[in-house]
């Protein structure tokens, strides 16, 4: 592995560009919170879902399956990454159908 005289340099510069990245919490109007809690009361697992949250000083955007949802600890899991409910701006539902193969395969059997 060859010497690279520039690692602590690049290093550094990419803590300080992730660092000038951070943004605070920013709220969700009580219309959008009733939005959210009508959507997650609905959820099922492996429903495919599109949600902005905050997570480690940033705003992300994420899309993918629900693996858990855990109401009375307040937290949901999307793609196996826990998000806590307060962390989620926005949630959108885009298929609830959580259908398998073998359940399709089953259904055009019969």
């Amino acid at each position: 592995m060859p010497f690279d005289a520039m690692k602590g340099l690049q290093e550094a510069l990419r803590d300080r560009e992730e660092r000038h990245s951070r943004v605070e919490r920013h709220d969700v109007s009580e219309e959008q919170q009733a939005q959210n809690s009508e959507a997650i009361g609905k959820l099922e697992k492996r429903a495919r879902v599109a949600l902005d949250f905050y997570h480690a000083f940033h705003d992300v955007h994420a899309e993918g399956l629900v693996t858990e949802i855990n109401i009375p600890c307040r937290y949901l899991k999307l793609n196996d990454k826990r998000v806590a409910f307060e962390d989620i701006y926005r949630i959108t539902v885009t298929d609830m159908s959580h259908d398998t193969n073998t359940e399709k395969e089953q259904t055009a059997f019969l």
